[in-house]
């Protein structure tokens, strides 16, 4: 549900700060004070469009922050900003996040009903799953089966895809991929031999050259007449200047140094030693692993990655054509289960189709419609991941006209009632909150009383968010809210007590302070359990 919601500057709501509470919620207020702007700003949070001017006169931008609590009080935290030119920014729990992904994430929680929305329950699979949320057990059970059903359908679909239209390519794809995967493992490389040949055979060509300098250096180094003789003159001028002994233990290392470096220099020319026919095996080789470069890679490492995939891709195929023999049985099978199974859910779907048309029919009686008409038809269609059926909702306001889509013939305040009517027929709501904007368009009375106790009873177990300007509904509110404006300036407030007997009763009158109107007030609330 709705923790906490903060608007600021969001048209004439200068700043306010709500914490609706669970159950049903009502605002209320004169005739443009500003009430439907806290389901504007509902609606930024679920990602709607952010426009430049929704900006109010009290800054340069508007911000709306709201924070939802889940089953187990974990917490989502959404917040959107609106600036000059009608940018938007929005935020998930402390975030930077595109407005986009605001309605993926929150998606299923809020239920926005206006006056001008395209309503989520008019399109196909939202009615479909308001008919399967009042399936019976067997009719759950017919569900479970479906969906099981379909996934072994797409599995076996897709391994036919895989295979394509002719096996024929398939097996042309594994000669080459076996081809690929062996030719490379006959060469016998192994990660690190690029380098290692490359070194050798550099060694290899340059043998003679490396031979003469190697020697010149090594005479060098056994000079007689170099560092060990410049050592010996160091030690002998140590016996006349103390001072020296520094300089006698770095003519040390220099000589140890020395000897290390000769030793080093001569095992490196003992080791140009080689079998002449090496070079031309190295070369052979290097030659081997060009060609495999040049088809499969830029170096060693991504042909061996090459062989790696062409050797899962020979095992791969290998599976898919092993059973090729059998997918076409496969597959009929699967797609009869399919069937079968689509058309027991079907028959489940058309009994809760029965039920809650009915039980709709009667609230909307109860809310006004003399003799209201609703259908559910359900026909078959092509399997999909929701079944083989077209679900649709027709509705018509008298049975003297014929039922059509309800999205294209009913208004708002009809849509209005209609979704609430199938909501309680359904005995589920998909999302914890429901809000509903003008849903008292053109009733009164008892019908007004009607609707309060039938929004009430949805509220049981969720939160629901009602803009109404009817007492009757306002009377049956666990929490109420009103929208007070000043000039430009509006501001929200929770009433209880006097305040709210106050609101009734200008509701009922458009006198505060009327007596009689207070009497008719406390009356209300007391129908509606206040």
């Amino acid at each position: 549900m709705i923790d906490e919601l903060r608007v600021v500057n969001l048209g004439v709501i200068q700043d306010a700060t709500i914490e609706p509470g669970p159950g049903l919620v009502v605002v209320t207020g004169e005739t443009g004070a500003g009430k439907t702007m806290l389901l504007g700003a509902l609606r930024l949070l679920l990602g709607g469009t952010a426009r430049a001017d929704a900006i109010g006169p009290h800054g340069d931008e508007a911000r709306v922050e709201g924070r939802f609590v889940d089953d187990g009080d974990s917490e989502t935290v959404v917040a959107r900003r609106i600036t000059a030119g009608g940018r938007s920014r929005a935020y998930l729990d402390g975030a930077m996040v595109p407005a986009k992904e605001l309605a993926v994430r929150m998606e299923g929680r809020v239920e926005l009903v206006g006056q001008h929305d395209h309503l989520a329950i008019t399109e196909p699979g939202a009615v479909r799953r308001l008919v399967d949320a009042a399936l019976d057990a067997e009719g759950r059970d017919a569900l479970v089966e479906y969906l099981g059903a379909w996934k072994a359908l797409q599995e076996v679909e897709a391994a036919q895809a895989e295979m394509g239209g002719d096996r024929r390519v398939l097996e042309r794809e594994l000669e080459l991929a076996r081809y690929q995967s062996e030719e490379i493992a006959a060469a016998g490389f192994t990660p690190g031999d690029e380098e290692a040949m490359t070194t050798r055979a550099s060694r290899l060509r340059h043998e003679e050259e490396l031979r003469t300098e190697l020697a010149a250096a090594y005479r060098g180094l056994s000079d007689a007449d170099g560092v060990d003789t410049a050592v010996d003159r160091i030690r002998r001028a140590l016996s006349l200047d103390p001072s020296l002994e520094p300089l006698v233990d770095q003519a040390s290392d220099l000589q140890a140094a020395v000897a290390e470096l000769r030793a080093g220099v001569r095992a490196a020319t003992e080791t140009l030693d080689h079998d002449p026919g090496e070079l031309a095996e190295l070369e052979s080789r290097i030659t081997v692993l060009n060609d495999l470069k040049r088809k499969y890679g830029a170096d060693l490492a991504e042909v061996l990655d090459f062989a790696d995939r062409a050797t899962a891709r020979v095992e791969q195929i290998g599976g898919l054509l092993g059973r090729a023999d059998h997918l076409d049985a496969e597959l009929e099978a699967a797609g009869a289960a399919a069937s079968a199974a689509g058309d027991r859910l079907r028959s489940a779907r058309l009994r809760a189709a029965k039920d809650v048309t009915g039980s709709a029919t009667d609230h909307l009686r109860q809310l006004g419609f003399g003799s209201p008409v609703v259908e559910l038809p359900i026909t078959p269609a092509a399997p999909s991941a929701g079944g083989a059926d077209a679900v649709r909702l027709l509705f018509s306001s008298d049975v003297s006209i014929p039922p059509a889509p309800a999205a294209r013939i009913a208004s708002g305040g009809e849509l209005s009632r209609l979704v609430l009517s199938l909501r309680l027929a359904a005995g589920v709501g998909e999302a914890a909150v429901i809000a509903f904007d003008e849903i008292d368009a053109g009733i009164g009375g008892t019908t007004a009383l009607a609707m309060g106790r039938k929004l009430k009873g949805l509220a049981a177990g969720r939160q629901v968010l009602c803009v109404t300007h009817l007492p009757q509904v306002a009377a049956f509110a666990t929490t109420h809210l009103i929208v007070e404006r000043e000039g430009a300036t509006a501001r929200v407030r929770r009433v209880e007590g006097e305040d709210r007997v106050g609101e009734i009763t200008r509701m009922l009158s458009g006198l505060p302070e009327s007596e009689r109107g207070q009497d008719h007030a406390l009356e209300l609330l007391a129908v509606g359990g206040q």
